[in-house]
């Protein structure tokens, strides 16, 4: 059987099979890549990049590799080329990738972009909503219309009772009037009218009256504030225990709203910076001490006491940053910080607040309490609440005037002395007691604090942290029993004492602050003082006097202490055995 193709074998082997566009010689052929001005330009954005990485000590063979990914996507390079040409941009890596993920973003947008019907149904109910929201307006304006119609109306009705009232009155006193006049017979015999005797009640009315008189008080002219005054910046602050601070150990204090870090250099020695970071504001506290410099948690700058930037890691280090820093003394186991802006004043060899010599301390406590710091102080000078606030702790259903009658009626007159106790207050915000112990029923007329054998002695720092939270560091000494120190978990029991005492005056301090926010008058405090808030008014005086000297541009007041002891603050009227508040001048310059 003849081939049926053999007809077509003369055009060559060839013939019939596929069309190859290259032929082999073509292959063969050496080839070349025809580069336009606009490939050269976008080429050497890609060098003048790599150029840049290696003048900043990149490493410019990563960066070639980064730059050629990118360049795989040829619109989109493209763009970025136009971008960093025209708008004469940095070339380096980093912008070119920042521009490169905005041009990957557009078609996303453009995807996402709303159509015009869209829009305009948009703008359809937004006109709806604003046609709801002018017909709300009209109603409110007529609300508002109608209640101020109510008001005038409700102003005319209490004008027509006021002068009702007042008719009413005068009318009434018409025919008292003709009762009190003599009759005409009376006149002209020449007879004395005889006064009616005053009733029972007129008398109550006529003694309240007159008692009104007398226990009158005479406003101290003070004003309380609930919220921490620059001026008292200007004072040395105990802020914390110096057994508190120990190395490796950063401890955060808020002072005056401001946060701050205490910690020890390498030296040992107490110091006080800025609690944060330079950089991006990160609290330094976060993070640890890096051989007595602080080391910000977020990238590792370290600072010196003095607050300057020492170590800026993973980047070129930049002179003259820094944080502030406050001055910082040690002493008599407190650290004692500066915040004002005046230079600082030396403080003395020994300071008020030292354990006072034969004394042995024996709990020290710090907490923070949600009221302001110059209330909770008035509150600690304040002698005669114990009795009534402290019932659940050491006043259990004890009253004062049941103590005073235990010896004799004698110590009824002049000074007496309910408890020995002497008190004080140190500028700016301490307050100091003594307590003189005695056996039940030994306390006679005149015996004072210093008597006594046996002492406690308090202190109590008020450190103002900011407007409505103080920080209280609490000390407690003893000049007897020095081997309960040794006792294991006493100061987890002297703790757990003064946290419920000051919960009990914390109940009270934190309703009067309330009640003055609430009022807005901040002097309702001081409107009727009586004898035992002596200190109390002292102590206010002394604040605002250094408040009034800063705002006139005056030298500072001198930060003099105030004592007092309880047979003062409880002066008897000898006559009616009443407090004779008359007897203490609120304006005098001491007690």
């Amino acid at each position: 059987m003849p081939d049926p193709e053999s007809k077509f074998r003369t055009y060559g082997s060839d013939f019939g099979g596929g069309f190859k566009l290259m032929p082999q010689w073509m292959q063969q052929a050496p080839r070349v890549r025809r580069r336009t001005p606009s490939d050269r330009s976008r080429d050497q954005l890609v060098d003048l990049a790599v150029l840049n990485a290696r003048l900043e000590g990149q490493d410019s063979v990563a960066v070639r590799k980064r730059l050629e990914h990118l360049k795989m996507r040829r619109e989109n390079w493209e763009e970025v080329h136009r971008h960093v040409m025209r708008h004469d941009a940095e070339a380096t890596l980093a912008s070119i990738e920042e521009v490169a993920r905005a041009v990957a973003a557009l078609p996303a947008e453009q995807e996402e972009g709303l159509s015009i019907a869209a829009l305009s149904d948009e703008v359809k109910e937004a006109q709806e909503m604003l046609a709801d929201a002018r017909r709300q307006l009209n109603i409110t304006q007529k609300r508002v219309e109608a209640n101020q119609h109510r008001v005038r109306e409700l102003k005319l009705e209490a004008e027509r009772l006021e002068s009702l009232r007042v008719d009413a009155a005068s009318a009434g006193a018409q025919p008292e009037a003709a009762a009190a006049a003599p009759s005409p017979r009376e006149e002209r015999s020449g007879a004395e009218r005889p006064r009616p005797a005053p009733t029972r009640a007129r008398r109550s009315d006529e003694t309240r009256g007159a008692g009104r008189r007398r226990t009158k008080r005479r406003g101290p002219n003070l004003h309380s504030s609930l919220e921490p005054e620059d001026a008292l910046k200007e004072f040395w602050h105990p802020v914390e225990f110096a057994s508190q601070l120990p190395p490796n150990k950063m401890v955060p204090v808020e002072l005056f709203g401001d946060a701050w870090v205490l910690f020890r250099d390498e030296n040992g020695d107490a110091a006080c910076i800025k609690d944060e970071c330079a950089h991006r504001a990160c609290p330094l506290s976060l993070g640890q001490l890096v051989d007595g410099q602080p080391e910000c948690p977020y990238h590792g700058w370290t600072y010196s006491r003095c607050g300057e930037v020492t170590k800026m890691p993973s980047t070129r280090f930049c002179h003259g940053l820094r944080v502030r820093s406050l001055p910082v003394v040690e002493k008599d186991g407190f650290v004692w910080v500066w915040p004002g802006q005046r230079d600082p004043t030396p403080l003395p060899e020994r300071t008020a607040i030292a354990v006072p010599e034969g004394y042995e301390c024996h709990a020290e406590i710090s907490l923070e309490v949600p009221v302001e710091h110059g209330l909770l102080v008035e509150n600690l000078l304040d002698l005669a609440h114990a009795p009534f606030t402290h019932t659940a702790t050491f006043a259990k259903g004890w009253t004062v005037p049941d103590m005073v009658r235990i010896r004799t009626m004698e110590m009824l007159a002049g000074e007496w002395h309910p408890y020995p106790i002497n008190m004080s207050f140190e500028p700016p915000c301490m307050t100091l007691s003594t307590v003189g112990l005695h056996s039940p029923g030994s306390i006679e007329r005149g015996v004072t604090a210093d008597a006594a054998s046996h002492h406690l002695h308090q202190l109590h720092v008020c450190v103002p942290a900011s407007g409505g939270k103080t920080r209280v560091l609490y000390r407690m000494s003893m000049d007897f029993l020095g081997w309960l120190r040794q006792v294991p978990l006493v100061d987890r029991v002297w703790e757990d004492v003064a946290r419920q005492v000051l919960e009990e005056d914390l109940r009270l301090v934190a309703g009067q602050q309330d009640r003055m926010q609430r009022s807005g008058d901040l002097s309702i405090t001081w409107a009727n003082p009586v004898s035992y808030d002596k200190l109390a008014v002292r102590y206010r005086r002394w604040r605002n006097g250094v408040v009034d000297a800063a705002a006139n541009g005056d030298e500072p007041v001198c930060s003099e202490s105030v004592e007092c002891d309880a047979g003062t603050l409880f002066r008897l009227d000898e006559e009616e055995g009443e407090s004779s508040d008359d007897d203490f001048d609120f304006n005098s310059p001491r007690i």
